[in-house]
């Protein structure tokens, strides 16, 4: 089953169970994913709704940290639990070591011999990472091991 068709059903299961609070994440997902499908005019892959997960999830940690900032932990604890709801659709994320294994396969795939290259290498690795890894933390450690080459 695609990811897309099991969001729609986990949104079917949520109004059957009156689980408001997961109906509603659900709800502003599909949204977000019939958005893109209209405006790009393109059936989303799942590699495409994990993008906009990882989006959205990145939007829901900035809007914590705002509001814990702003004393509303009231806002910020509906903003976690819509975390918690979007992180369940993500693959298991990879440890330090299957990604620095990745990066280093990466590099030497595309015969990465300095910081030139970086823009091929992350590329690469953009596919074969996309929703298992932070890829600000994938360019750093790219960034890191192609100026040792340097």
């Amino acid at each position: 089953m695609s990811l897309k068709a099991q969001i729609t059903e986990d949104m079917k299961t949520a109004m059957r169970a009156k689980e408001t609070a997961r109906l509603a994440t659900i709800r502003l997902l599909l949204a977000a994913m019939k958005q893109r499908e209209v405006d790009e005019r393109i059936e989303l892959t799942d590699t495409d709704v994990l993008t906009i997960i990882e989006k959205m999830i990145k939007q829901r940690k900035d809007s914590i940290t705002q509001y814990e900032a702003g004393g509303r932990q009231d806002l910020a604890d509906v903003e976690k639990s819509e975390l918690d709801i979007l992180a369940t659709y993500m693959p298991a994320a990879l440890s330090d070591a299957e990604v620095q294994a990745e990066v280093d396969a990466a590099m030497a795939e595309t015969g990465a011999a300095g910081m030139q290259d970086m823009g091929k290498v992350v590329a690469l690795l953009k596919g074969k990472l996309a929703g298992r890894a932070d890829m600000g933390k994938v360019s750093g450690l790219v960034k890191a091991a192609l100026s040792k080459k340097a």
